[in-house]
């Protein structure tokens, strides 16, 4: 069912932890989650008027892949509000994406919460980095 990742953390329990899936599909979330599990990815954000969606420093997350099935484990190290056009080049990379500057973030972004209801350069946003914790490797969907 479940193999556990070499190097790691186990998370005894991780059935119970809040579920997460990144981006606003099922391939941007594979795309995402192949960032977090190659080690690029360490950082997220979501517009603030969603409020934290439970999220907090010390919180652990089960990240699913495009089709739903838990893939790893994430750990909140940092949670801040900030507005989108204050957002720094080190925040950008640590969102792994693209070529991992701020002009791709700021692009990819834009585009991102504008197809999810509105943006504007000064909306604030939830920005949270996070650690990789546990790896979940799937062999049969759950």
């Amino acid at each position: 069912m479940f193999t556990y990742a070499f190097g790691m953390t186990k998370v005894s329990d991780w059935h119970d932890l809040p579920r997460v899936r990144f981006g606003d599909g099922p391939d941007l979330a594979d795309e995402l989650l192949a960032l977090v599990l190659a080690g690029h990815k360490r950082a997220t954000c979501w517009s603030a008027a969603d409020g934290l969606l439970g999220a907090s420093v010390g919180g652990r997350w089960l990240v699913e892949d495009g089709s739903g099935r838990p893939r790893a484990v994430v750990e909140t190290v940092d949670l801040r509000e900030r507005r989108f056009d204050d957002l720094d080049a080190d925040f950008a990379a640590a969102e792994g994406e693209g070529d991992r500057s701020l002009a791709y973030w700021r692009d990819a972004h834009r585009r991102y919460f504008t197809r999810n209801g509105g943006f504007a350069p000064d909306m604030m946003l939830w920005c949270e980095r996070f650690a990789l914790i546990e790896v979940l490797e799937v062999s049969a969907p759950v």
